[in-house]
């Protein structure tokens, strides 16, 4: 930062009137939707002023889609933030130009820039829940920005309003438009928030992280309707990510944000195939792509690369783990979870969501055995039936030969200590009050499997099987990355010495370089202490890379289940090549080459009593490899 870095902070650059005048005067005619030049951004820490964006320029040019990419504490949301001015004056100085069609957004009064959020300039963020009123319906919402903006009266509103929610495919528009937000599914709400963003047809879109939280075929969806749409409106969007199959599947061009910085930009074919810069190469690396363990018998760890010196490491060769004379450490049989769905003033039983149906497993010690299928097919109510949190309705769980159902509560406490779980988000399964030391330690003091005296040597032991330092013991979960926030519970899950861990979308959250070492820091352990891993994702590349066999899940059924080369090379269920063939590949070479396989929304049905699925049944169609079938023919 050179022009605007004074020693209180961060001002705007200095120009004389005329010259900027005449330069505003010049750029209308040449100018791009968006022009961001020597952006600065600081936060307030204390009495002093920390930079945290420095000097960032870029274009977005009518029509085309700029991606910004880098991970976590990179600068991204916040030059979008700053491009809308979203940041709070108080606790944030903003330098530089930010011109939208030659007018500096900086510049402008904010009675003036309120007009220019949702009318000029959109976002759809990461999260819609989080964005979306809890206590006005989705319509409604929708429907204000139409009469703010575009000064329709409630009633026209209404009518663009529920055009704008079919355009985006949601299902019975119109009986759409009244219900609130807790009542969609995730992909609904981000379609949602897609229809409000172009509701008032902006000329420029931020797109900031829209489909990080969702499945693979939503995330499908959103990337197509999102495209469609700006083909069609002429749209210019700014599209915020970390995920590169994500990039090379919508970008046009390409810069790659770290520290704050702009490390490398320019055509994302280019990038994609010659980055320049060690850390753009490090990111690249990182990416699990569909098909590169294809002729690959066992998971095998990233090769990584040095974000600083650009200098790749060795991919480690792991043994063979699987104990297949062994006896299962955990067999599921006929597993079925219900839960009632009731209404009206007496809460009469009404109907029933069958989350889990019939569902039968075996998984030997030293295996992975991957879970996969959209929100609502049943992969984390597995998870918590075969821990006891959720009440099955039938079937049997069993772990070394144990069948749970029969414990009192004493020894089904006892034996939760074989099985352990990771869960998604680490900050919200750490207390923020204790010490990440007394946090690892506590579940053996509860169990009385240590005494207090030999703690510290356990609580090293963990900190450094998982690759941090054992004087971190004294810090609180605020002080850690996202990463090494996983890492925490990956140690407090080894603490009681686990035969089974659970890991329920345990990396699905993390940036890609993050994301890469923590999987090979999980291989590493099953190397070492023979864990039996229950993996729940929906992200297929990262399946592929550490499972040894994978069970496809829809609506509550194994639709499929087989060793994972099998899965992968030759999938037998119509659902299975739905998944595979909405998955982004991380090729811009292979753009448009993802064939979008129609499906029905995912999520939990509700049925009515009584109900029965349709008669199936699982069948042979290789060695170890089952897939569904009706009992009255081949589907």
């Amino acid at each position: 930062m050179t022009d605007f870095l004074l020693d209180a902070g961060l001002a705007g650059a200095v120009a004389a009137p005329a010259a900027a005048a005449a330069r505003m005067a010049l750029d209308v005619a040449h100018d791009p939707v968006l022009r961001v030049e020597n952006l600065g951004v600081a936060f307030r820490a204390g009495a002093a002023w920390t930079p945290v964006i420095h000097d960032v320029s870029f274009e977005v040019r009518a029509g085309e889609t700029l991606a910004i990419v880098g991970e976590s504490g990179s600068g991204k949301s916040v030059t979008a933030l700053a491009i809308l001015r979203l940041l709070d004056d108080r606790d944030c100085r903003v330098g530089g130009r930010i011109a939208l069609g030659g007018r500096d957004l900086l510049a402008l009064p904010e009675i003036a820039m309120g007009q220019v959020r949702g009318n000029e300039v959109a976002m759809i963020f990461q999260e819609p829940m989080t964005s979306l009123n809890p206590v006005l319906t989705v319509g409604v919402q929708l429907a204000e920005s139409l009469v703010f903006h575009q000064g329709l009266d409630w009633k026209a509103a209404r009518a663009e309003a529920v055009r704008l929610l079919d355009r985006v495919r949601i299902p019975a528009a119109a009986a759409r438009y009244d219900e609130y937000p807790h009542r969609f599914s995730g992909g609904m709400r981000q379609r949602a928030m897609i229809a409000m963003a172009l509701a008032c047809r902006p000329r420029l879109l931020i797109a900031d992280e829209p489909t990080t939280a969702l499945d693979v075929t939503i995330q499908a969806d959103v990337l197509d309707l999102i495209r469609d749409l700006q083909a069609e409106q002429g749209t210019s969007v700014l599209f915020i990510t970390h995920d590169m199959g994500v990039v090379a599947e919508v970008a046009d061009r390409t810069i790659v944000m770290h520290r704050g910085r702009v490390v490398e930009s320019g055509a994302t074919a280019r990038v994609f195939a010659e980055p320049a810069r060690p850390y753009t190469r490090s990111l690249l690396a990182a990416v699990p792509q569909l098909g590169s363990m294809a002729g690959e018998v066992r998971p095998r760890p990233f090769a990584l690369v040095d974000p600083d010196t650009g200098e790749a490491s060795e991919a480690a060769v792991l043994r063979d783990t699987v104990s297949r004379d062994a006896a299962p450490v955990l067999r599921v049989q006929g597993l079925s979870t219900g839960f009632d769905v009731r209404s009206g003033w007496l809460g009469r039983v009404t109907g029933r969501v069958h989350a889990v149906q019939d569902v039968s497993f075996d998984l030997q010690p030293g295996e992975t055995l991957a879970l996969v299928g959209e929100s609502g097919s049943g992969k984390s109510t597995i998870a918590r039936s075969i821990l006891g949190l959720a009440r099955a309705s039938e079937g049997r769980v069993s772990v070394d030969g144990v069948d749970l159902a029969g414990l009192d509560a004493a020894a089904l406490r006892r034996m939760r200590t074989r099985m352990q779980m990771i869960f998604q988000d680490p900050a919200a399964s750490l207390d923020p009050r204790q010490t990440v030391g007394s946090a690892l330690t506590e579940a053996l003091l509860a169990h009385g499997l240590a005494r207090r005296d030999e703690l510290p040597a356990i609580l090293e032991r963990l900190l450094l099987q998982v690759g941090l330092e054992p004087a971190m013991a004294a810090r609180h979960p605020h002080e850690f990355s996202g990463g090494q926030r996983q890492r925490l519970c990956i140690a407090r899950a080894l603490a009681l010495a686990p035969r089974l861990m659970i890991a329920d979308e345990a990396v699905s959250a993390l940036d890609v370089s993050i994301k890469a070492q923590v999987i090979n820091l999980m291989l590493s352990l099953q190397e070492q202490l023979g864990l039996a891993y229950l993996f729940i994702s929906h992200d297929l590349a990262v399946v592929e890379r550490v499972s040894h066999r994978v069970a496809v899940l829809h609506h509550g059924q194994i639709v499929e289940i087989g060793p994972r080369a099998a899965i992968f090379a030759s999938p037998q269920h119509a659902y299975t090549r739905r998944l595979l063939a909405s998955v982004p590949v991380p090729d811009p070479a292979r753009r448009g080459t993802r064939h979008r396989l129609a499906g029905e929304e995912p999520g939990h049905v509700v049925r009515p009593l009584g109900w029965q699925p349709p008669a199936s049944r699982l069948l042979e169609v290789g060695p170890g490899h089952f897939a569904r079938r009706p009992v009255d023919g081949i589907a």
